[in-house]
Formats: structure tokens, sequence, C-alpha cells
């Protein structure tokens, strides 16, 4: 637990350093704020990283905000322990190109990723999650990992997809994430985080010892996406109010019967 605490606090302390890199392929265009990357031509170049190397236990998040119909293959994320600003050329492409230059670990993301890891306890059907997502040591707030729907006029048919948390892993708004949790021999091993749910290992080994950067590539059908800051703190009273009053209704469209305020109805619907 001690171990856990100091995990969570060294990434609580890196968390408004969670932008993208002013190095990054040659088509990507990154706004003034580096939290947001677009791909402005064509299908590949679209390499970025993340401006600090990561905090053990801090995740990198970024949710998809734009796609582009016509190519092959979706986003790719990993870990890197090369400086990006030591790199002559950045690559074209993340997988093959990045990681043969070694060092690297790139997950390339498919439509059937939602699914819980591998060894993991399944959630019952209509069950709710936990405020927390627990991955070894490490405890990360759930709420901001998870895509959601927009609250809309048919919303509500899709209340039984989003509670059991099957938001496509390429779909616009699904949210993805890379960090890695040190091991007792010196290693570590990536975890890729999708809309909340653990992949499990995705690589094991990773030298913990050195600086690792996210690696997040805006490849062929992903044409943008933004980073999502993360508070490692305890959830909000909002947030938790939030997950009693979904667990005790039938779809969106009960919580506008409730004596609520209306800001409150408009957040518990999302």
């Amino acid at each position: 637990p001690a171990q856990g605490l100091r995990i969570a606090a060294m990434a609580a302390a890196r968390r408004l350093d969670t932008r993208f890199h002013h190095v990054h392929g040659a088509n990507v265009r990154i706004d003034a704020t580096r939290t947001q990357a677009t791909r402005v031509e064509s299908f590949a170049n679209g390499l970025c990283f993340s401006c600090e190397p990561l905090a053990p236990g801090q995740i990198f998040l970024v949710e998809i905000e734009e796609k582009e119909l016509g190519w092959c293959g979706h986003l790719r994320v990993g870990l890197t322990a090369h400086d990006p600003q030591s790199l002559r050329v950045v690559p074209e492409y993340s997988l093959p190109d990045l990681v043969s230059l070694g060092d690297t670990w790139v997950f390339a993301i498919t439509r059937s990723h939602n699914r819980v890891a591998p060894g993991a306890e399944p959630r019952a059907p209509g069950r709710l999650p936990e405020p927390f997502l627990r991955i070894e040591h490490l405890r990360i707030p759930r709420d901001p990992l998870v895509g959601r729907s927009r609250p809309g006029r048919y919303s509500h048919l899709l209340d039984s997809l989003y509670q059991l948390n099957v938001l496509p892993a390429t779909a616009r708004r699904s949210r993805i994430g890379v960090l890695y949790a040190p091991q007792p021999d010196g290693t570590a091993d990536m975890h890729i985080v999708i809309n909340g749910e653990d992949m499990g290992p995705s690589a094991r080994g990773l030298p913990a010892a050195r600086p690792l950067y996210a690696v997040v590539d805006v490849f062929a059908s992903t044409k943008s996406v933004r980073v999502i800051q993360v508070d490692y703190g305890l959830p909000s009273l909002q947030t938790l109010c939030r997950l009693v009053i979904q667990k005790h209704v039938v779809h969106r469209l009960a919580i506008d019967g409730l004596a609520l305020p209306p800001l409150l109805k408009t957040f518990c619907k999302e």
C-alpha cells in the first residue's frame, strides 16, 4: 500500500506534464496547448510523444476526437526509452520503424480490444464499475478513463451497452491510455487501458530505471486525438453520487423524473 501511495503521488505531481512533445511526425499538427494532435494529410507520419518521461504508474490518456474513412488500421500506443529530441528523423511508422530502433514497445489498437484482460474477474451484467481501476499495486480513478456517448435524443437505447463498456476501442470518444507498472526485479510491465479496462501486460521487462516516454501514433483511420488529464486524488462527491444514481435507474430518461437540479441530471446522463 505504501508503495502504491508513493507511485500515485509521483504521478499526481507530473499530471500537468501530460502534453505532447514538440518533436513529432511530419504530417501531425499539434495545437497551441499541445494537448491535441491531428494528422493533416496521408495516413502515416503521425508519430507523437509525451513531452516528458512518464512517472511510474502515470497514465498517458488520449481520446479519439476525429476519424478518417478510407484507411485501414487504427491508433497505436506504447512506450519508448528514446528521448524524442535524440531522434535524427522521426520515423514514418511506430510499427515497425520506431520499434526496430530497439527499446520501444508499441501496441496496435483494434476493434476487438475492449475485452477484460485474461484472468481478470468479469463484471456482472448491469453492475457498475468500481471508482478506481486497480492494476497490480496501482490505483487510478476510473471515471476519466471511460469514453462515453453524449446524451442525446436516443442515447437511452445504448445504456445497457455503455454500462457493460463495449464502446468500440477504435470509435470516436474512445479513451486509450498507456502506463508502466514497476516490478520487484527492477523492470516494468507496460499496460494499455481502454475505456477504463486494463488489457493486461502488453510487454514485460521494460527498463524501469530509464526514462520512458509515451508513444501515440495517429495512424490511418484515426485522424485526431486529445490528451485527457487525470487527477489521481479521490473521486469527487459528484462522481460518487452519479454512480449511485445510475445504479438505481433503468436508463437515462428515468433521470429526468428525479427531483434533482438540472445540472446534476445532465451530469448523471453522461
